[in-house]
């Protein structure tokens, strides 16, 4: 796990948050959702099939703890959980909090719409949330 890098398309809307036992953790920079991706660092890892039983149960265990945190970064109806990997294919799984009233409800969220990038100071409170967390 030593030569991990995350995919450079993961730059273009999120921000590194954190470092898990298994995973990287970002914050996607869209203020309409709570939302964390985790990528797990594992070199080549594409699909769930390419962890090991104990990442698979490790990762899982990191999913339930990035939803509680998604929680915590904002009103929350409803956790949407998908390793989806269609645009950038490196193993990720997404995070995302979600309202009732949000603007997509109750249609996903992958693709809809323009991001709306938090403000500094918000951005900053929320990375300090999850470095805690």
């Amino acid at each position: 796990m030593t030569d991990f890098r995350p995919d450079p398309a993961f730059a273009a809307g999120s921000i590194a948050a954190a470092e898990w036992p298994l995973c990287h953790v970002r914050l996607q920079d869209d203020a309409r959702f709570p939302w964390l991706i985790l990528i797990p660092r594992v070199e080549g890892a594409v699909e769930l099939e390419d962890l090991s039983v104990e990442q698979r149960a490790v990762l899982m265990e990191e999913t339930v703890r990035a939803g509680a945190l998604v929680r915590r970064l904002g009103a929350v109806d409803k956790l949407n959980v998908g390793a989806i990997g269609n645009v950038t294919a490196q193993l990720h799984v997404h995070v995302v909090g979600r309202r009732r009233d949000d603007g997509l409800w109750p249609d996903p969220v992958w693709g809809r719409g323009p991001a709306v990038p938090y403000a500094d100071e918000e951005r900053a409170r929320l990375l300090d949330l999850i470095a805690g967390g």
